[in-house]
């Protein structure tokens, strides 16, 4: 195959393979009140079916970007999209509620190893000139396979059970899996040959997994509730200890060139804060919206739908931000869109018109557009070929906890109450607000060309981590 299509067929297999892990942590919500009923689980083994995956996919991003990056990112893509497929399908088969969460969390495991290997393979098959429009088409298919879950779940659930939902999955898996065998990237410069420092991996799973494991069960146990406040403590622990750890050894899970390139260290922040202020908004709309003005479910899709719908028309006009004015300005610019966004349905109440609702989406997810493409494409753009597979790890671990902290802090601020969204948003957009910080200290200059660069290695990822269902998260 030529060169053309071989990338062509690069962006394929990546932008289905994140499609695939965005689509499953949408329709997973629809499924789970039928999934209850038929195996008689109990609420808290529901959450675990969330909470499981999310843990696992956390403790091990960062770790399978460094596999990729060692032992070939197509090769880790092929695991990790049939070991997808494979759990989906034991899950289908799946005779009690304990056998669904451990095989989500296996399935969580095999979804940490295809994540950074679908950036990377991007990285690998296109210059560093000419990444902003794949990644630009990858944003917008993925907000698009997010916001279709929803649906495409209620209608295999009600026709075919919740067990539809799973199967959904094998064929796609060998599909993609086909793909990846037909595809073939540039071997990159081993510019880190060394070792895996299994300690520091350790150390760092471990870390992770606790975290989004206190900041999931937040909205049942609170911020102050002892087994939070252990867990927390204990991150801080394993966390001292891994930064003594990679201070020392020779070989680090997270490369010096990495952990010292402010580029990516500032992208990776305003990433975690913006997501945090973005899922924690819908995680509260979605109780104001049906318990307080009592919509129905398809009445509060409609009132979000404006979100993902500029989210996928803002990912190409990020990249001709990007081109104009550069990574800086851009980033500030998407970050302020998000800040008062949310800071705008905190002013919302019961006889607020329709369209003003559906205008503060609108507003967010715009701005949240516009902070994925800039903030994804200067950390895809700024890593080495070499650690592409580190950067994307450490990306999709930063939204996951962020997606997790702002569901935390969302249900925290004002507990189970859904009379007003006031006091839980405002707090969320001062949180996205912090991400105006970072974001000032990416490059300055604009691009001339997509992807001119480190600043302008355009666009980004749309977010895929799960979300907890937010009813029965508070419950």
């Amino acid at each position: 195959m030529t060169a053309p299509i071989q990338r062509q067929l690069a962006l394929l297999v990546s932008v289905a393979a994140a499609m695939t892990v965005a689509l499953d942590g949408t329709i997973l919500l629809v499924a789970q009140p039928s999934l209850q009923r038929d195996l008689g689980a109990s609420m808290a083994q529901i959450q675990w079916t969330s909470t499981g995956y999310l843990v696992a996919v956390a403790a091990l991003l960062v770790i399978a970007g460094r596999l990729g990056d060692r032992y070939g990112h197509p090769r880790l893509l092929l695991v990790g999209v049939l070991g997808f497929g494979a759990a989906s399908a034991g899950i289908a088969l799946a005779p009690t509620v304990g056998w669904v969460i451990v095989l989500r969390a296996m399935q969580g495991g095999f979804g940490a190893l295809l994540q950074p290997a679908t950036l990377a393979l991007l990285r690998l098959a296109y210059p560093a000139d000419r990444l902003g429009t794949p990644i630009a088409i990858r944003t917008s298919a993925i907000a698009v396979a997010a916001g279709a879950g929803p649906i495409l779940g209620g209608v295999l659930v009600a026709h075919l059970g919740w067990r539809a939902v799973f199967w959904v999955n094998v064929p796609v898996a060998f599909v993609i899996a086909a793909l990846v065998l037909a595809v073939r990237t540039p071997t990159p410069e081993r510019v880190n040959p060394s070792r895996l420092n299994l300690t520091g991996a350790g150390l760092l799973a471990i870390a992770l997994a606790v975290l989004v494991h206190a900041l999931a069960d937040v909205p049942a146990r609170g911020w102050t509730a002892p087994p939070t406040m252990l867990e927390l403590l204990a991150v801080i622990g394993v966390a001292a200890v891994l930064a003594w750890h990679e201070r020392r050894t020779t070989h680090p899970i997270v490369p010096p060139a990495v952990a010292r390139s402010a580029p990516v260290t500032a992208s990776m922040a305003i990433l975690l804060v913006t997501t945090a202020g973005l899922f924690g908004a819908l995680f509260r709309a979605t109780f104001y919206l049906q318990d307080t003005l009592r919509l129905g479910p398809l009445a509060s899709g409609l009132r979000v739908f404006p979100l993902t719908a500029l989210m996928v028309l803002g990912a190409p006009a990020a990249v001709a931000a990007l081109r104009r004015y550069g990574a800086r300005r851009t980033a500030i610019a998407g970050t302020a869109l998000v800040a008062v966004g949310i800071a705008g349905l905190s002013r919302l109440g019961p006889t607020s018109p329709w369209t003003v609702i559906t205008a503060a989406f609108a507003v967010i997810g715009a701005g949240f557009a516009t902070v994925m493409v800039t903030a994804t494409g200067t950390v895809v753009g700024d890593a080495p070929p070499g650690y592409a597979g580190v950067v994307g790890g450490l990306k999709q671990t930063a939204m996951n906890i962020g997606s997790t902290l702002g569901i935390a802090v969302a249900a925290g601020v004002t507990g189970s109450a859904v009379s007003t969204m006031s006091p839980a948003l405002l707090v969320l957009a001062v949180v996205a607000a912090l991400g105006l910080l970072p974001a000032s200290q990416l490059p300055r200059r604009p691009a001339h060309q997509e992807g001119h660069g480190t600043a302008s290695a355009c666009p980004a990822q749309a977010p895929t981590p799960q979300v907890p269902p937010a009813r029965r998260a508070s419950n």
